[in-house]
């Protein structure tokens, strides 16, 4: 690893990737393009040791900036397409993505696990089951800490289970999960990737180093992952869940139950009805971490008693409360439309769908076609509101209104509920322009909810 690293980006991730850089005896240039940024408030994120090794550099970078580097850490949301990575692309400078920096620095075993949706759910429930058996089990990366915050104290003994996103694989070099998950692979973030083809091979980067050795959980029901898990491009063992066939071997949903099949046969595992979270797609996300927790030869019963316990992740379908009758939902976590239609088809009942947000370039479509008959209202804000009622009215769904805020949102929605209606708040968007992230927008939700 170089002495001195460019590390690009201020926020969460850049401020934990300098912080292992420096405790590994390194230098690092901390930089951010927000000029605006005020150096005693990200410096306030370091310790007076730590900082004796940072450099800050806020604004425009410029070729003599990085003379003497040779290696950037980029953190996930500065798209490859700046100008700076160009300009570090042409002075051969590498660049690592920060999940890269954190394998390279950790030890023990690695499960990382990717998808379009579903993998906050995942990663919290197998590092559930993770920690029921391996004391030293940390959970990390899109769910809230960044790798390289953790990698430092893991040991021979731990197991680190991580939430990796497209953006983090762009620019991954030789990291090698022992266990990889896809968890299913449907259009997102295509304002950055640009084509389906190129998000799909993007996606199955996390597989890129796996060998003989290792395993690879992927959704036999997703056309795309099951043709990769059949293909030469997947050295690591494939092992396969579905929610709609019952498998030679693999996880599966029988009459309810959710089973294994291996060389021994046919084993129960639990019952959808045990479990503590809604949906199809939920149901998925719990057989992948089955799947995950056998190849790490966890016993049945640990999986079960786990299982019946995990209760759903914050901001992903999270019940908030119940007023009147009306029972509130904050599914903020559901950024693209096929997470919201999980979302709505989860509910029991008839739904008021609080929707909009920031455009991503995604079709809405295959959402607006559940309108008719499971949406009562569709209460839409952000920049995609226009294009989102646009479409539903495509589809002779005309009952739409437009609200400026999630004050406002919650507002209309508790005055045209009824008992037994559902309201749920799924955007199908990025929460950007209107809110930090989908965590405070959730929040924010909720807030207004339990104000009512």
């Amino acid at each position: 690893m170089a002495d001195k690293v460019l590390v690009a980006g201020a926020g969460k991730s850049g401020i934990a990737a300098a912080k292992l850089l420096t405790g590994l005896g390194g230098e690092v240039i901390l930089y951010d393009k927000n000029e605006t940024l005020k150096k005693h408030v990200v410096a306030d994120n370091f310790t007076d040791e730590e900082l004796e090794k940072i450099f800050f550099k806020f604004g425009t970078l410029k070729k003599t900036d990085v003379a003497d580097i040779k290696l950037c850490i980029i953190s996930p949301g500065i798209s490859l397409e700046e100008d700076f990575v160009y300009m570090l692309d042409k002075s051969n400078i590498q660049i690592w993505s920060e999940i890269q920096l954190g394998y390279k620095a950790a030890k023990g075993k690695l499960i990382a696990i990717t998808g379009t949706n579903g993998k906050t759910t995942t990663t919290a429930l197998t590092g559930e089951i993770m920690h029921a058996v391996y004391e030293e089990t940390f959970v990390a990366g899109n769910i809230g800490f960044p790798y390289t915050l953790t990698a430092a104290d893991t040991t021979d003994n731990s197991v680190t289970v991580l939430e990796v996103s497209s953006f983090q694989l762009e620019t991954i070099i030789d990291f090698k999960p022992h266990i990889s998950a896809i968890l299913n692979i449907t259009p997102d973030h295509l304002n950055r990737h640009h084509t389906m083809e190129n998000y799909i091979m993007i996606k199955e980067e996390i597989a890129k180093n796996q060998t003989e050795e290792d395993f690879c959980v992927l959704n036999y029901d997703d056309e795309i992952l099951r043709e990769f898990g059949k293909s030469d491009r997947l050295k690591a063992k494939a092992v396969f869940f579905s929610s709609k066939e019952i498998l030679d071997e693999g996880v599966y949903i029988k009459n309810g139950t959710i089973f294994v099949k291996d060389e021994k046969g046919e084993t129960e595992i639990i019952k959808t009805s045990e479990l503590n979270i809604l949906g199809t797609h939920n149901h998925e996300n719990v057989m992948a971490a089955i799947a995950i927790a056998r190849c790490m030869k966890i016993p049945n019963d640990i999986i079960k008693r786990v299982c019946s316990q995990f209760q759903a992740v914050e901001h992903r379908i999270e019940f908030v409360t119940e007023k009147h009758g009306i029972k509130y939902f904050n599914d903020s976590k559901g950024t693209n439309p096929e997470a919201s239609i999980q979302a709505v088809k989860a509910m029991p009942g008839p739904v008021i769908l609080i929707a909009g947000g920031y455009d991503k370039g995604a079709s809405y479509d295959e959402l607006a076609k559940l309108f008719k008959g499971k949406v009562r209202y569709l209460v839409l804000m952000g920049q995609t509101k226009d294009d989102i009622a646009e479409c539903a009215r495509k589809y002779e769904f005309n009952d739409i209104m437009y609200v400026e805020n999630m004050h406002e949102a919650v507002k209309v929605c508790a005055s045209y509920a009824g008992p037994g209606d559902y309201v749920l708040l799924s955007p199908a968007c990025a929460s950007w322009g209107m809110f930090k992230d989908y965590e405070e927008r959730g929040r924010e939700f909720k807030k207004e909810v339990l104000a009512l």
